[in-house]
């Protein structure tokens, strides 16, 4: 298994805990939460069960569905056949009766797999599941309960955060997270498909670190030719996954939509305010429960912006693989089925990869940190411009703001070969530390920091920059 080491040694170390444990295990839809504990606990599991997708469905059907589907998995794992419940109560106590039968003392590992897909409405899901855990489950040091989730703001505000008769009751919390640039070159390695750094760093630009999705590359062809089989052509896998990404996850999956959209036409993203007054919608419960979604799923990230109050918060879209969809699938009405083999050198792919190699070192401030020689040092990083004057010539792509009175001021730049820095790209950076030294205390230095694929080009006026992070340093 690629990653995740931590996951399965903490995941392992709770199995061997010898105490009743609940865990729950949540990330964005295809990050391979399924996958974890299936490798993790082969061989291991005593009972496995997973949700049926509510999609299409209505409240009644729904729930008479996922009541037979858990009995028939009881069944599958060798319960004897009695009469189906009616009611999640009588569910759980089937499985209580069951677990007790085959106890042999040995750990009992139950996973549940998309847990929020069984609380259909007015099911009564949530209180048999908190009537099992807390008067059953918790007082037998064997069992161990794992549950999953895609619907991340639901695993947050109704197990972990849950202020009911489930408070406090999760002993583990594990978020996965997309893929780093150094595990999916791991990934493609295991599959044997041997691509460059650059190619993987442009393949992260469209796929992000989703596993699900990376497992759709075809060694056998390069990767400009797997975009357009897996993305531009008619009957492309991943061509209408942008939908499905939402619907199958969020309740409301137009309005979570309309936000990505939203946030999506400006790199550095908006306020709340802004988002409410540009969507036009009311800024209550509603709006929270929807970004928090985001939040969770790891679409948005939230941050202030340089020089800024608390008040102007900014969400910034940077899920890569719905980037590159608003980019560009959304916006071909007609299927070139060799679009990106075709324009993998025109102005607006390469316009694209500037902005979307930000996004990939916004993703990836840890490791431009340890490549700063900054690892330990506390920092905030946010992007930022300048109000008021020439916004362009005052716009900056990443800046790290640290503790220890520096500010790393970050140019990010992908090109394919080294950059080089020319007079008037010179003149414009001398120029910005000095907005930057208006907004900080006079004991603050600001470095001059390239991020950039091959690095800089020795001239006369390469001496702006302090320090150069280039795209073998993202790989650490």
């Amino acid at each position: 298994m690629i990653g995740r080491s931590q996951e399965v040694e903490k995941l392992n170390e709770l199995y061997d805990s010898g105490r009743a444990e609940l865990v729950a295990i949540y990330g964005r839809r295809r990050i391979g939460k399924t996958f974890l504990v299936n490798e993790t606990f082969s061989g291991r599991v005593t009972f496995k069960h997973a949700g049926l997708s509510p999609a299409d469905e209505d409240a009644n059907g729904l729930l008479r569905a996922q009541l037979n589907h858990f009995y028939n998995s009881l069944i599958l794992h060798g319960m004897e056949r009695c009469r189906k419940p009616d009611n999640w109560l009588d569910a759980f106590l089937l499985l209580e009766q069951f677990l007790q039968k085959i106890d042999d003392g040995s750990r009992q590992l139950i996973f549940l797999d998309e847990l929020p897909w069984l609380d259909s409405p007015r099911s009564g899901f949530l209180r048999a599941f908190e009537g099992f855990w807390n008067t059953w489950a918790c007082g037998r040091k064997n069992i161990m309960v794992v549950v999953c989730g895609s619907a991340n703001s639901w695993v947050l505000d109704k197990l972990i955060n849950n202020h009911g008769g489930l408070y406090g009751r999760v002993t583990y919390e594990i978020k996965l997270s997309p893929f780093t640039l150094r595990e999916c070159e791991e990934f493609y390695r295991d599959r044997g498909a041997m691509f460059s750094r650059y190619d993987i760093t442009q393949s992260y630009m469209i796929f992000g670190g989703i596993p699900y999705y990376l497992g759709y590359i075809d060694k056998k062809l390069s990767l400009a030719q797997n975009v357009d089989r897996l993305f531009f052509s008619r009957n492309g896998i991943l061509r209408n996954e942008y939908d499905r990404l939402f619907d199958s996850v969020f309740t409301n999956p137009e309005a979570i939509k309309a936000i990505v959209r939203l946030l999506y036409a400006r790199n550095a993203g908006f306020t709340r305010k802004e988002i409410v007054e540009k969507h036009k919608i009311t800024d209550g419960g509603t709006l929270t429960k929807n970004l928090n979604a985001l939040l969770a799923s790891d679409f948005v990230v939230r941050y202030v912006p340089f020089g800024f109050s608390k008040r102007e918060e900014h969400y910034k879209l940077v899920d890569p693989f719905c980037l590159f969809y608003l980019h560009f699938i959304q916006s071909q009405p007609e299927t070139n089925e060799k679009f990106w083999q075709q324009n993998t050198a025109s102005g607006q792919v390469v316009a694209w990869r500037g902005f979307a190699f930000e996004n990939v070192c916004f993703n990836h401030v840890d490791q431009i940190k340890h490549a700063l020689g900054i690892s330990g040092v506390v920092s905030s990083s946010s992007a930022w411009s300048k109000k008021g004057g020439d916004e362009e010539g005052a716009q900056i792509d990443l800046l790290i703001q640290r503790n220890d009175n520096v500010v790393d001021m970050c140019e990010i730049k992908f090109t394919s070969g080294e950059f080089s820095v020319d007079k008037s790209y010179y003149r414009t950076l001398l120029s910005r530390p000095e907005k930057i030294l208006e907004q900080v205390s006079p004991k603050t230095s600001v470095h001059s920091v390239l991020i950039t694929t091959y690095g800089l080009k020795r001239n006369e006026y390469s001496g702006a920059f302090t320090n150069v992070v280039t795209m073998n340093d993202l790989f650490v």
